[in-house]
């Protein structure tokens, strides 16, 4: 995470956290999360583990931190009240990303369908464990608006983030990261015509408040040019502990997961506490805790073709999993999305994990707007707050340079 990032995080710091104490920037992060407690979870809350931590936020280390604008996408996104399906807003039509062309307009579609023909697409992967470290690329986009009145316009700040999870673990082994904020920009066409009315600046104001609650305002300075690329390492907790499922496990068990949807759902529900991933204190149920984490199986981890089809044929026996499709990424890529629907202080928001399902794996989440509200109000339906696309996953035997 650069310099500036690490700046707009610290002035984004919720105020009922001190702020005059010293922490380190993962910590930050951690707090921010909970604090704010609305970041995306369409993902999946598996991810790779950083620390002693028990419980993991969406995604992996290296492709979710809360940098750029990640504090303000989560006081965006805000805390969901209620639940359930549909658009939330009184009808079922959804409006389409503007970003994404208007072209495609998502419908419902069968989700057991979906996942059952991901599924049979994702036994054909190759098994091989083919390098020493597990590669993954993403970039994630978080959505900002700028400006008030006819003038308005929303920037699209942009990070790419690389991890290596060690395919063998012991003391030396270590977990690596490279992250590079790509900087800021209008986010549409449309947009990009607002920015040249306003002159083009390279720096952009962005406000939001200090919690989903409310709070004063917290200000930040985005930037248009890209920062310095950041590389960074750590140790693994434990010495062997790689990623969260549940609990923390090591690549052993990952690899080594039931491949039956009824024995792998048995599997992880031995873990199962009632609540949310992040919070003992927020009730979840079973077949949305189920969701959350196998999403992040098959969107974070390298599970084995006969894992990741299981994991698909268990969210096809889900009655609470829907879809609706086609949708296309933020990369522009087309495939299916899994949504939940929350009704939240900022609007009714639909979460999304995108797959392809002809070749059986994750493109990535997003969350988009149904219904504007609260800090959200002058977004049109339909615009992204935030996304996280994966745009490669290998093998390699060597970290970065």
């Amino acid at each position: 995470m650069n310099g500036d990032v690490l700046r707009t995080v610290a002035e984004a710091r919720p105020d009922e956290l001190d702020p005059g104490v010293p922490v380190d920037a993962a910590t930050r992060e951690r707090e921010l999360t909970r604090a704010m407690a609305g970041a995306p979870r369409a993902a999946g809350a598996a991810g790779l583990v950083r620390g002693p931590a028990r419980r993991r936020r969406v995604g992996p280390a290296w492709g979710m931190s809360l940098g750029l604008l990640g504090a303000a996408a989560a006081v965006a996104v805000g805390v969901a009240t209620t639940s359930g399906g549909g658009d939330g807003s009184g009808h079922g039509k959804r409006p389409v990303p503007p970003s994404a062309g208007g072209e495609i307009q998502a419908q419902p579609m069968s989700a057991r369908t979906v996942l059952l023909s991901a599924a049979t697409s994702a036994e054909k992967q190759s098994n091989a464990v083919g390098g020493a470290f597990w590669h993954q690329t993403t970039v994630q986009r978080d959505y900002s608006p700028v400006g008030k009145g006819p003038g308005a316009y929303v920037i699209v700040s942009t990070q790419r983030a690389e991890g290596w999870a060690p395919a063998t673990t012991g003391p030396k082994a270590r977990q690596w990261s490279r992250q590079q904020n790509l900087g800021s920009g209008p986010a549409t066409a449309k947009d990009k015509a607002a920015w040249a009315r306003a002159g083009s600046p390279s720096k952009f104001e962005v406000s939001f408040p200090s919690s989903p609650k409310g709070g004063k305002l917290k200000n930040a300075t985005l930037n248009a040019a890209p920062g310095k690329v950041e590389i960074s390492s750590s140790a693994l907790p434990d010495g062997d502990k790689i990623f969260w499922l549940g609990r923390n496990v090591t690549m052993k068990d990952l690899r080594g997961l039931p491949t039956t949807p009824k024995q792998l759902k048995a599997s992880l529900l031995k873990w199962y506490g009632g609540h949310d991933t992040e919070s003992d204190s927020i009730p979840m149920a079973s077949d949305d805790w189920l969701q959350r984490v196998a999403g992040g199986m098959i969107t974070d981890m390298p599970i084995t073709p006969q894992v990741r089809a299981a994991a698909f044929r268990m969210l096809a026996g889900l009655d609470s999993v829907k879809a609706v499709g086609p949708v296309k990424d933020a990369e522009g890529r087309t495939g299916t999305a899994l949504v939940s629907v929350e009704k939240t202080r900022n609007g009714v928001l639909e979460h999304r994990l995108i797959i392809d399902e002809a070749k059986g794996v994750a493109l990535g989440s997003e969350v988009v707007i149904l219904k504007p509200g609260g800090v959200n109000a002058l977004l049109p339906a339909g615009t992204r707050l935030q996304s996280t696309s994966i745009v490669g996953t290998d093998w390699t035997d060597a970290p970065p340079n």
